[in-house]
């Protein structure tokens, strides 16, 4: 699939793990030049060692603290000024720490707003102002299906990716008529080693894909390339909008068993559902 992006540069915060990481993989796949803005020194190296690797790549890298608005703004422009401007922004960085909100440190509350949200705006205000004045670009947010209902131990979390949407949609609307689109994407759970080490298999399985209707988690290269399309032409007319990615996760409030109609007694009694212990593991 290509998303026509040979050439331009994309810069992406929290570029060196995760869901930014994939992004950078896809869009120098893609022929993109690519800028990687994360504050782990170490994890860096580690992305760059893995990304330079690639055929034909062009990628350079930038230790940034997205809560620090002086250090975004000169990681910007550096690369506008070494690089090449920059068409594209994924604002990927982002933290979770599960706290009870009653017990939850006043440190703890301060750490996931800075960086979830404080972050994804000084990073595109940084981008922006040279978008701007070229009169183009398009930016892509990450939010989160918890930007679109509450969770348990994750008040600073959704607080935080509630605010992106509407960060998100409020520049769409500032910069849209200057030629800059600004977009969301909010990911479902996206499978990886880390969340299967902290997640008990029978919550895995039995709570959290047991409400997919896809009947799994998605894979960081999907959520890489929803990103890649809202920066794309191809979404040129695509502005303010929070692209859920998530298997159909939020598609429904009674969702159970990947989508099964459990409640109906009429349908279980005609042998159209087995019973959720049949379903295949995850």
């Amino acid at each position: 699939m290509n998303y026509g992006l040979a050439g331009r540069v994309i810069a992406v915060t929290g570029g060196a793990s995760g869901i930014g990481l994939a992004v950078a993989r896809e869009a120098l796949g893609q022929g993109a030049r690519v800028a990687l803005l994360d504050s782990s020194a170490q994890h860096i190296d580690a992305a760059l060692t893995e990304l330079k690797a690639l055929p034909g790549a062009a990628v350079v890298a930038h230790a940034v603290d997205v809560r620090d608005p002086a250090a975004c703004q000169a990681a910007v422009d550096a690369v506008e000024r070494d690089f090449g401007p920059i068409e594209g922004l994924a604002a990927c960085a982002g933290v979770s720490r599960p706290e009870p909100a009653e017990q939850m440190a006043d440190e703890t509350w301060d750490l996931v707003i800075d960086i979830n949200l404080s972050g994804v705006f000084y990073s595109a205000r940084a981008v922006g102002r040279h978008m701007l004045a070229r009169g183009r670009g398009a930016i892509v947010t990450i939010a989160s299906t918890d930007a679109l209902g509450g969770h348990a131990g994750r008040t600073h979390y959704a607080a935080s990716k509630h605010g992106v949407v509407g960060l998100t949609r409020s520049l769409a609307i500032e910069w849209g008529r200057r030629g800059v689109r600004v977009n969301a994407v909010a990911p479902g759970v996206v499978d990886t080693p880390l969340l299967r080490k902290v997640a008990p298999p029978e919550h895995v399985q039995n709570a959290m894909v047991d409400r997919v209707p896809m009947g799994r988690f998605s894979r960081a290269d999907e959520q890489a390339h929803a990103t890649l399309f809202l920066l794309s032409d191809g979404a040129s007319y695509i502005n303010g909008t929070a692209l859920a990615v998530d298997g159909g996760l939020t598609a429904g409030y009674f969702t159970r068993w990947n989508g099964a109609d459990l409640g109906s007694k009429a349908m279980l009694e005609r042998g159209v559902y087995g019973p959720p212990d049949s379903a295949p593991a995850v």
